[in-house]
């Protein structure tokens, strides 16, 4: 065979040119950093959840950057994250001009990245919809997330969402199928069937009157009357009360009247802790107190004074103590609570777990995706299936919904300097061990 001609040559260099040149144009088009961008609660009754647990959020944020970001295949590098937020001040009417804000301003890719309650989530659904970004976030009760879901003008196929059921079980061939472990109902009425026997069943039952408190008051009464217990004034809604109120006399004494034994309901930590106080001051000491919502955080609990919180038994979704989860690089549910008592100083607050486990799962789907484009990130979302530092994610196909472990805790005296612990004291969940003994009757003194 003689030499290679010149015009061969000069084909391999073309050939070669063009590929070296493709993959720098490829290179070049990726932007310096990937932008989340979230509303987030920094002050106001949900701050709580917003601004506090958005620690999980920025700790997984360290963590995928403490490896050059997330890798996107389609520009052949690991691209930095950055997450923008807008104090939405706990306020559901601002929730979606400041999405609109982040999107269309700071030109977010994603939206979402930490939990709020169901009514500070429309918003973000709306926008993202509108402008056909997706979102991932933590909306709480299932039940009043699909509802509000349903009802809306435009489906929400740009959002997804985690939380937890009350009782709506999981779709058939879901691996949380017939778990009692990811069901709140079953796990409530458990816990108080320990004692229920040294009861009278006869249960007094409040919410704030929003989807939220709502939800919870009618799948929690209608359950607990298929189990034998009383619920005062279900059939009238009696218990439900307006956003504002401070006075909960008439209340408690038609309770005291009945005889109720049993305290539970769904409200934010300010009402729980005022209606707490007036049971004690006009001498109503149910012998079994759930909160939920507004009992979750010791920051909150602890505002209520005395020792009003002890004893008091609310919902965990996540502890260090969780099996089967794991964070990103080498960081563990444990580690993730000790970079929280070292950064802060204060007693845990377990929406870090839920928080970083959002993210974690964003930058999941964002690498499997392999690029940014909406259409292939949504696809990437629908197959997840992950384990996170909060357990196994795997959305439902109709809902696109998360549903997360959970188990009851109760508020016990420590000698640490927080004072109040919440130890896990029953569980139906395999993943949640049970790390202490249910007081009982709660004590009032």
């Amino acid at each position: 065979m003689g030499r290679p001609s010149v015009l061969a040559w000069a084909m391999v260099f073309v050939v070669l040119f063009g590929l070296l040149e493709r993959g720098n144009s490829q290179e070049l088009g990726a932007p310096k950093e990937i932008l989340m961008g979230d509303t987030v609660s920094f002050v106001g009754p949900y701050a709580i959840f917003g601004g506090l647990s958005s620690f999980g959020t920025k700790a997984a944020i360290q963590d995928i950057n403490e490896k050059g970001g997330v890798f996107i295949r389609q520009y052949k590098k690991r691209i930095p994250v950055r997450w923008i937020t807008r104090d939405c001040q706990s306020d559901p009417l601002k929730v979606a001009p400041l999405t609109e804000e982040l999107v269309l301003k700071d030109k977010v890719h994603l939206i979402g990245g930490h939990f709020e309650v169901p009514t500070l989530r429309q918003g973000t659904a709306m926008v993202a919809e509108k402008h056909k970004i997706p979102a991932v976030f933590g909306v709480g009760t299932y039940e009043a997330w699909v509802a509000m879901s349903k009802a809306a003008a435009v489906p929400w196929r740009h959002s997804w969402a985690f939380g937890f059921s009350i009782g709506t079980p999981a779709p058939q061939g879901d691996y949380r199928e017939n778990d009692p472990g990811y069901l709140m109902m079953p796990t409530w009425l458990g816990a108080l069937a320990q004692y229920a026997g040294k009861t009278n069943k006869k249960v007094a039952l409040f919410a704030l009157d929003d989807p939220d408190g709502r939800g919870w008051y009618q799948g929690f009464s209608k359950a607990a009357k298929e189990m034998g217990f009383e619920c005062y004034g279900a059939e009238k809604e009696f218990g439900i009360y307006p956003v504002g109120t401070t006075d909960f006399t008439s209340l408690i004494q038609e309770w005291k009247r009945a005889g109720c034994e049993i305290l539970w309901g769904n409200s934010p930590a300010p009402d729980i802790g005022t209606l707490l106080r007036q049971c004690k001051a006009q001498k109503f000491f149910p012998k079994v107190v759930f909160a939920t919502r507004g009992a979750m955080f010791q920051q909150e609990i602890a505002g209520w004074g005395g020792d009003l919180p002890n004893g008091v038994l609310m919902e965990i979704y996540w502890t260090p103590e969780i099996k089967n989860a794991k964070g990103i690089g080498s960081t563990t549910p444990k580690s993730l609570a000790d970079r929280w008592y070292k950064e802060t100083k204060q007693p845990l607050a377990q929406g870090i777990g839920w928080n970083y486990a959002v993210a974690q799962t964003i930058f999941d789907a964002l690498e499997r995706a392999q690029t940014l484009n909406s259409q292939d990130i949504l696809k990437a979302l629908a197959e997840t299936d992950l384990v996170t530092i909060w357990g196994r994610v795997v959305f439902e196909k109709e809902t696109q919904f998360q549903r997360v472990p959970l188990a009851i805790g109760q508020w016990q005296k420590t000698d640490k300097p927080w004072k109040w612990e919440c130890p896990v004291v029953f569980s139906y969940n395999k993943n949640l061990p049970v790390t202490g003994k249910m007081i009982f009757p709660k004590p009032w003194d």
